[in-house]
């Protein structure tokens, strides 16, 4: 599964990404980040792109750096997609049907401008649509996604779908901690050390403690 990231027109929260991440992980399905549009950014968004990407990387997931409107950067998904079934997912407005008519010219998705008053996404997919590709293979454009709330999951179990915390749990002193509030715990001693970045940790406790899902739709990033 892709994942596309924009930073700009419109922005993608670390709030959103984590969901999205803890979701595929608990069905185990692997994610490629694509950060796209970076044609558009100028040098500060570049440093908040970096900074983004640090975050993911550290943590084990792939993050590359594309323009689907430029064709930039995406020749090695043409090449990973032949002969499979793939899936890209993410915000409206991020550019997942331009990546997909750019990775195939038989393809025609209908897209739409960003809208300028929000500067958010236009629903273009309205639902989910299988694209059969010329090389072989099949591509699945989703609709974008406004808001992603986690169902069915059991809280003792979300830690399970953070890697840099299930790799500390066995520190911990109690072993059915839930690294919000106990002692010696662990997970929350690496976030002080900066181990664990401060927005993984703010975002697992907005999942683990929100009642509304809906907490997670202002900006999560925090250095």
């Amino acid at each position: 599964m892709y994942l596309l990231v924009t930073l700009v027109a419109p922005d993608t929260t670390t709030g959103f990404i984590d969901r999205f991440l803890v979701t595929a992980k608990a069905y185990h399905i692997p994610v490629t980040i694509l950060f796209n549009k970076i044609d558009l950014f100028i040098q500060e968004e570049l440093v908040l792109l970096a900074d983004f990407k640090k975050i993911y990387e550290d943590v084990g997931y792939r993050c590359i750096n594309i323009s689907a409107k430029e064709e930039s950067g995406i020749d090695f998904l043409k090449e990973e997609i032949k002969g499979k079934k793939v899936m890209f997912g993410g915000h409206s407005g991020v550019g997942k049907s331009t990546l997909i008519n750019a990775l195939d010219k038989t393809i025609d998705i209908k897209t739409k401008a960003i809208s300028s008053h929000h500067l958010s996404g236009q629903h273009t997919t309205t639902f989910a649509e299988m694209h059969e590709l010329s090389s072989g293979g099949y591509i699945i454009d989703t609709p974008g996604i406004k808001a992603f709330g986690l169902i069915d999951f059991e809280k003792s179990d979300l830690w399970q779908y953070f890697p840099e915390i299930s790799n500390l749990v066995n520190q911990c002193k109690f072993s059915n901690c839930k690294h919000v509030n106990e002692p010696n715990c662990a997970v929350k001693m690496a976030v002080d050390s900066g181990e664990i970045h401060p927005s993984r940790y703010y975002n697992y406790l907005q999942m683990y403690q929100d009642d509304d899902n809906e907490n997670y739709r202002q900006n999560l990033y925090k250095k």
